[in-house]
This record gives structure tokens, C-alpha cells and sequence, in this order.
């Protein structure tokens, strides 16, 4: 008998074999977005309370079994990835939304809840909870917390990590540590929450959140503006961020190769206009109305930074705008593609974006590189294709995207987190003393080395 099969028969009688799969079950199931193969661990333990979780921990912690947190399976880094021997711990049914307070703007959640229905239960109290990104109906708040997520409005409301006010997580010996604070403003002593975001699973598995809301805006104002340069772009970015007084809440921008592959079929979208522009921008200004947006696009008109611009005039058109920015599965209908997300500052971007392509036209004879990200805030999105899925393609490619961040202090990853993927290369963005306190911390926490073995570090 393996230690991992002790250890299951342990956990069926602990928890009860309803909380179990195996088999065919853990096997048939995929191993994440955008991916062939499926989860290779042993078994997926699936608790339904707190205690639960703790209770598995600690029978797994004493003899060293190696667990890997799950939520949605939406992550781009193989920060979930699990192998033969692992237990994979899915909060898919701690999935309760605790309490919704209109007057303090909180909401307590579990962390299995999915983002999109928080955000629709916010919603019913004229509230919103702004993290927003394209697998908003599958990915799911504990995972968005583990690996600090971004998304669409990070230029106006911060990273996951700026909408926690509260946390608790079960460390790797079973002790669970709550800190569920509910107020905005709560300076006594180290904030132990930080321990947890963005940190992938590797110091504990997250189970509950204190969550900060915002007031619902009433009015929102959304266009596509096509423009001459990036010079231009960088001039129009900070245009409207001034004339909209700190409203801008997106602004996502499409180079025109992948402007052009988004509004030509297959794909569904109709371009708003012509595909001749080098560069496209998504822009959303919540609290503003179209009055006041005309107004500052005129005057971005008239002063040559921008050559065209629409501007929605219904929800049903402000959907279709974002269509356009989100239907990035378009990319693989031109062969195996890789994703890619890097973070520099925003003047750099237009030489280091030729920098890649220069590097993967010396190694390729063919390549393509559809760009896109939100610029707003310094976050870059390639998605490469070589013609070849294989690992060897895909590591010469890594070089090309990642090796020119380190003499522009970059970082390689904006908001998709390390996990395995990106682990060779995080000395571009780390320090030899950053990567020795995240390895202490590591042993501190987790000595045994059970939670989410490999990744990061």
C-alpha cells in the first residue's frame, strides 16, 4: 500500500468517502484551462467545512503528503498541476457566500465561490465587487487571492490584494489561522493576510475572505478609439486619466494583429472600424457619462491623438466592445499558441515588443505574435505561436519573451503568478536575497514541504 493510499483510507474515515474522488473521477477531469491532460494525483479530497480542511492537513502533514490546492483550474502557470502520489484539495465545495453588509461595503465569502456570482450577488445591493477578467464565470475567489489576480479595472481599484480586508487560511500542520477583518483601516501589527495572497498555495490553503465593495456606478462610459502611434497611445492614456478626473477604469489596448484576427471569421465580432491602425484602445470610465467622454474625445481628436473612436451607446454594445478584447481563443485557431504575461513600464513597451519579435524571427522561420494587455497599467499579454506545441519550442520562446525583461527591470509575471512555468526565470524579477526570504518563509511554514511541492520556488 502507498503512502498515498494510506493516507486516502485516512481521510475517507476522517471526512466521510462522499468527499473523495478517485479513479476514473480524478482522471477524466482537466488539468486546467486551455489543456489536454488531465490531473494526474491519486485522488481530489473535496471538504465542505473549515474544520475539514484542517482535519486533512493534518493527517497529511505527518506523513509529509504532498497536497495541491485547487480552485477553478483557470490558472495560465501551471500553479495547480498535480503528478501521480499528489492529493489534490478542491474548495469547490466551500462555496458559500456568508454575509452581503450595504453599510460597511463587506462581503464574506468561501473561498470556492465562483468570482462572477459575488460579483452578480454584490450587484443585487447596488454594490460591486471590481475584479473582473475573462474567466470570471469559472475561476473562483480563493484562487483569484492566491495568485493576486488582476484583470480589467487594476489601472482605478489595485490588484486582488487592494479588495481583502480579511483572510483565513489553514496552514500545512492543520492550524487555522483566521484574520476575518472587516474594516478598511486596521494598522495593529504584521498583516498576516499578505501571507497568503499571491503566494500560490505554498504557505496555506485559503477557506474564508472578508471582501471590500464598492458602490455600484449608474453610469459607465465605454468606447474604441483607433490610434496613429504609441506615442500617441502613452499621450492619450494620460488625457483621459486627467479630463475624467480619475474615473478611468480600463484601458486595454490590441495591437493590430490581433485586433485584425478578433474581427475577421471565424471570429463573430464586427470591427467597429477599419483594421489599418497600428494599435487599438478599449477604454471604460465608471461614474462618467457619454456627455463628458464626448467632450474628452474631442479634444483627443482634434489634438491628433487618436484617428477614430466609438462609443457605446447601450449595454449591448459595451458587450460587444469587450468581445472584442476578451475572445482570446481566437489565437489558436492559427496553431498551438503559448500565453505570456510581463509586466514593464509603459514607455519601454513599444521597443521591447520589437525586441521579441526581433528574437523570434532569429530563432523561427515562422511565428506569430498577437499582442495585447492592459497597457493602463504596465501589463502586456503575447500570445506566440511557432508551429509546434513541443517543449523545446516551447522553452526558446520563454527566452525571447522573458530574457530581455532583465535589463529593463521588468517582471515576468503581471498577474498570472510563477507556479512551475515561470519558476527558471524569476531571478529576472527577484533578487538572490527576495528568493532566500520566500525559501525561509517556505521552511517556516511549511517545513515538511507538503503544499503545492515545486511551485514558485
Amino acid at each position: 500500500m502507498t503512502q498515498s493510499t494510506q493516507i486516502i483510507d485516512q481521510i475517507s474515515q476522517a471526512i466521510g468517502p462522499e468527499r473523495l474522488l478517485t479513479g476514473a473521477e480524478v482522471h477524466s477531469r482537466s488539468a486546467g484551462i486551455w489543456r489536454s491532460d488531465t490531473i494526474a494525483a491519486d485522488a481530489i479530497v473535496r471538504p465542505k467545512t473549515v474544520a475539514e480542511v484542517s482535519e486533512i492537513l493534518r493527517l497529511c502533514n505527518q506523513t509529509g503528503q504532498r497536497v495541491v490546492p485547487h480552485g477553478g483550474l483557470t490558472g495560465l502557470v501551471q500553479s495547480a498541476i498535480t503528478q501521480p502520489g499528489d492529493i489534490a484539495l478542491s474548495l469547490e465545495h466551500l462555496n458559500q457566500i456568508e454575509e452581503i453588509d450595504p453599510v460597511n461595503r463587506t462581503m464574506t465569502v468561501q473561498s470556492g465561490v465562483v468570482l462572477q456570482t459575488l460579483q452578480e450577488a454584490a450587484e443585487q445591493h447596488n454594490l460591486m465587487f471590481p475584479l473582473d477578467l475573462g474567466a470570471r464565470g469559472s475561476c473562483t475567489i480563493g484562487g483569484n487571492i492566491a495568485t493576486n489576480a488582476g484583470g480589467n479595472r487594476v489601472i482605478r481599484y489595485g490588484m486582488t490584494r487592494d479588495m481583502v480586508l480579511g483572510l483565513e487560511a489553514v496552514l500545512a500542520d492543520g492550524t487555522v489561522l483566521s484574520s476575518m477583518n472587516h474594516m478598511i483601516k486596521n494598522n495593529a501589527g504584521y498583516d498576516l493576510k499578505q501571507l497568503f495572497v499571491g503566494t500560490e498555495g505554498t504557505l496555506g490553503v485559503i477557506t474564508r475572505a472578508v471582501l471590500r465593495l464598492r458602490e455600484q456606478p449608474t453610469r459607465r462610459a465605454t468606447g474604441l478609439a483607433a490610434l496613429p502611434s504609441f506615442a500617441a497611445l502613452s499621450k492619450f492614456l494620460r488625457h483621459l486619466d486627467s479630463e475624467l478626473g480619475g474615473a478611468l477604469s480600463a484601458f486595454e489596448v490590441m495591437w493590430h494583429n490581433y485586433y485584425e484576427l478578433v474581427t475577421t471569421a471565424p471570429a463573430k465580432n464586427t470591427a467597429p472600424f477599419s483594421t489599418k491602425y497600428p494599435y487599438y484602445v478599449l477604454f471604460e470610465a465608471m461614474g462618467v457619462d457619454n456627455t463628458l467622454i464626448e467632450s474628452v474625445l474631442s479634444q483627443a481628436l482634434e489634438d491628433s491623438l487618436i484617428d477614430d473612436v466609438v462609443i457605446a451607446q447601450s449595454e449591448a454594445q459595451r458587450l460587444q466592445l469587450w468581445g472584442l478584447r476578451d475572445d482570446v481563443e481566437q489565437v489558436f485557431r492559427e496553431g498551438p499558441a503559448f500565453l505570456f504575461d510581463v509586466s514593464l513600464r509603459i514607455h519601454q513597451m513599444e521597443a521591447y515588443v520589437a525586441e521579441v519579435n526581433k528574437r523570434l524571427g532569429s530563432q523561427f522561420k515562422q511565428f506569430h505574435n498577437f499582442v495585447l494587455g492592459h497597457v493602463g497599467d504596465g501589463n502586456l499579454h503575447f500570445c506566440i505561436g511557432a508551429g509546434s506545441d513541443d517543449e523545446d519550442t516551447h522553452k526558446r520562446i520563454e527566452a525571447c519573451v522573458y530574457e530581455p525583461l532583465a535589463a529593463i527591470q521588468g517582471s515576468v509575471s503581471a498577474e498570472h503568478g510563477i507556479g512551475l512555468e515561470k519558476k527558471p526565470y524569476l531571478a529576472i524579477s527577484r533578487n538572490t536575497n527576495e528568493i532566500e526570504m520566500m525559501r525561509r518563509l517556505k521552511q517556516s511554514m511549511d517545513p515538511k514541504g507538503i503544499l503545492n511541492p515545486g511551485k514558485v520556488i
